[in-house]
């Protein structure tokens, strides 16, 4: 109920393409977002999602984010997570494109689940490096299985309580986060320190992507607190996810646009 309420506020306020006054943001959201074609790494990975989809795998899932909707528990169906926890091929291939329009180096992924998400990341560009953790063991094995599957070799998976893995897999990154997508803890608190921790790495070209900023009171408070930091200059609410800029050659600015 919360999210269809939520849907429509963001209705509402929001619009597309005409009457957009930022060149930057126009040629985005027509090129990148709004785009409709489609691209030949589509086919393999979603390919390894529909394998996944009809898999009778049983795993022990350990959740340290703010559980599931859906009221899943520990032992869950590999199948069930392709279908309630992966992103859906229209948001994931949208983070290919973004990837693809950027082209940044480094890339982190906080949350890589059954690593669809992170296998169009990796696709996107074979030249960038990959960072990806996730929590729980038995699920970064599927992960890893995905992406042995799908050849892709510049992909590395941290495992553990990104609580306590995150700040030293920064402090050991060679480059700066390039391109960074949140989405391995939907609570106000961990977003936003997250966003703090990824903020000191980050260069004017970065961009920062957090999905389902509206999954929740708390993830629209910590959307809200992410737009008026001092050093975030641009965001764009896609409802599902949230863009970041941090160009300072223009004036702050917020848009709500819908796909």
């Amino acid at each position: 109920m919360f999210q269809l309420l939520a849907y429509l506020r963001f209705w509402l306020r929001s619009g597309n393409a005409h009457g957009l006054h930022s060149p930057f943001v126009f040629g985005l959201y027509t090129s990148v977002v709004r785009h409709t074609g489609s691209f030949g790494a589509y086919t393999a990975v979603e390919a390894r999602r529909r394998q996944l989809l009809t898999s009778r795998e049983r795993i022990s899932v350990t959740d340290f984010g703010a559980g599931s909707h859906t009221g899943a528990g520990q032992l869950r169906r590999v199948a069930d997570i392709a279908r309630t926890a992966a992103k859906p091929p229209h948001l994931a291939q949208l983070l290919f494109r973004l990837v693809n329009h950027f082209r940044p180096a480094t890339i982190l992924e906080l949350g890589t689940s059954l690593g669809l998400t992170t296998a169009y990341l990796a696709a996107a560009d074979s030249r960038h490096h990959v960072v990806t953790f996730e929590g729980c063991p038995n699920v970064a094995a599927v992960a890893r299985e995905t992406f042995a599957m799908l050849e892709l070799g510049s992909i590395a998976i941290v495992e553990g309580n990104i609580d306590d893995t995150l700040a030293p897999a920064l402090l050991a990154l060679k480059s700066p986060v390039d391109f960074a997508f949140f989405d391995g803890n939907h609570r106000y608190e961990p977003t936003l320190r997250y966003f703090e921790l990824c903020l000191a790495h980050r260069t004017e070209e970065s961009v920062f992507i957090f999905d389902d900023i509206h999954w929740s009171s708390d993830m629209e408070r910590a959307w809200e607190a992410i737009k008026a930091h001092p050093e975030v200059m641009l965001t764009v609410d896609l409802f599902y996810i949230g863009l970041v800029f941090f160009r300072k050659n223009q004036p702050k600015q917020h848009f709500s646009l819908r796909v």
